[in-house]
């Protein structure tokens, strides 16, 4: 089933031995509740459960369980349990990742209280693990913090993984100037990630466009005029071409319900169309929130999305022009979505080599903590490699080849965390990495623990 409005959604159940004072595992396990539900994560929940002998309150956590749609299970340990308890309640929901969270005591009349939360905790961790479940084990510690924003990464990551079960990206053509690093194996992305690629020739695209009506070209052609900055006035047709393609492919995008979008840039667009389609993309992005990159590339395009249903942002790519000893320059000979720029779109109408004018987005793009991520196969199997760094406005800079007065592209130096470049380059996995905003390694790493999938950070 596919939902029409996906929700980050959960089961929630609590437990405690039947000898523990009732009201110190409810009220804690309620707490735990509230918190999830005020990081924005929706709950399917039922009553704690104890160890009673003929098993009704096991039972009847299965049975409310059971009417709810979540794409994980949040076992909350509030006190000793013996492990039967919590297994006869699990079990059915055993395809689903679980969270297994022991919660911690607390301090009353000048002294500390515990219900040996940890007692049950370490009792089921072992046994679930020997049983083959996916899942993940979170310890709240004695006088720290309750770990509720690592728990809600958890299931987050666990409906990212359910939502990516589902998810259709669409490629016109294949393959952009005979690539390796673009091509991807897709048995081994539907086993692992989830995710389908579905390929259609650039001709359906010109079909398209021979439908575009007067009307909506205007229509498009005024709202990029309105709503972009224009470092100068382009030549007669290149704000059309923008807007005809970028309709076309919004159409078909619609049509078929793509979730992200991919095209042969170079040996596609440009060649046969004769104009970048940068400012196609971009208008696309205006009008759509749809991750996209350019250039067939395959595993760039799931790893936008896998980053989307994750931070709940739709992510831009970037690509490496040069590096330092501490930094990497990364940048775009095209687009950048909106929602990365720092003062809106700007474009410069410009044309690069023997193609002709597009409407190159030149916009400035927002600096900060950031995380660089790309999946990617090595030796037959996925990998993610993933790094964090802050983002910084690079010194003023050109790409050779545009014509004069040559633009400066979107772009950002990023400074790796580790102080030095050499080790991200020892693993670099291509050209184009998915740059977002923030540190998501933890969620990058609980999205790829459910999934069998090794992390190189």
């Amino acid at each position: 089933m596919i939902r029409k409005e996906w929700k980050i959604r959960a089961g929630f159940v609590g437990f405690g031995e039947v000898n523990t004072p009732r009201e110190f595992i409810d009220g804690r396990c309620k707490t735990a509740a509230d918190e999830l539900r005020k990081r924005g994560i929706e709950l399917t929940e039922t009553a704690p459960v104890s160890d009673d002998p003929e098993g009704k309150q096991a039972q009847r956590a299965v049975e409310e369980l059971s009417k709810g749609d979540f794409d994980s299970l949040v076992v909350c340990i509030a006190g000793w349990i013996p492990t039967w308890a919590v297994i006869k309640v699990i079990e059915p929901f055993k395809h689903k990742p679980i969270l297994l969270w022991g919660l911690s005591g607390w301090r009353a009349n000048g002294h500390f209280v515990t219900t040996a939360d940890q007692a049950g905790t370490t009792a089921l961790r072992a046994p679930m693990q020997e049983m083959g479940y996916n899942f993940k084990y979170l310890v709240n510690k004695k006088d720290a913090a309750p770990r509720y924003d690592e728990a809600a990464a958890f299931v987050r990551a666990a409906s990212a993984t359910a939502r990516m079960h589902h998810v259709l990206i669409g490629m016109s053509g294949y393959r952009d100037m005979r690539l390796f690093g673009t091509l991807y194996d897709g048995n081994l992305l539907k086993r692992k990630v989830g995710a389908e690629i579905e390929h259609f020739d650039l001709m359906e695209i010109q079909e398209l466009i021979q439908g575009i009506t007067e009307k909506e070209i205007a229509a498009g052609a005024e709202q990029i005029r309105k709503n972009w900055k224009f470092i100068r006035d382009p030549k007669p047709g290149t704000v059309e071409n923008s807007v005809r393609l970028s309709l076309a492919f919004q159409k078909k995008i619609q049509e078929r319900g793509y979730d992200a979008f991919s095209f042969c840039d170079v040996d596609g667009v440009k060649k046969l169309m004769k104009f970048a389609p940068a400012g196609a993309l971009t208008l696309l992005h205006d009008n759509l929130d749809i991750p996209s990159v350019p250039e067939n590339d395959s595993y760039g395009a799931v790893t936008e999305l896998i980053m989307k249903y994750l931070t709940g942002v739709s992510p831009a790519y970037m690509e490496f022009y040069e590096f330092t000893e501490k930094s990497a320059l990364m940048g775009v000979p095209d687009y950048v979505p909106a929602s990365v720029t720092d003062g809106g779109i700007t474009v410069m109408p410009n044309a690069f080599g023997s193609f002709g004018e597009g409407l190159l987005n030149v916009s400035k793009v927002k600096t900060g903590p950031v995380t660089i991520v790309r999946l990617a196969q090595v030796n037959g199997d996925l990998v993610l490699h993933a790094v964090r760094g802050e983002a910084k406005t690079p010194e003023t800079w050109e790409e050779a080849g545009w014509a004069p007065p040559a633009p400066q592209l979107p772009s950002i130096e990023v400074f790796f965390e580790s102080g030095e470049s050499e080790g991200f380059l020892k693993n670099v996995m291509g050209q184009h990495y998915i740059v977002t905003y923030g540190d998501n390694v933890e969620l990058i790493e609980n999205y790829a623990k459910i999934n069998g999938i090794k992390v190189i950070r």
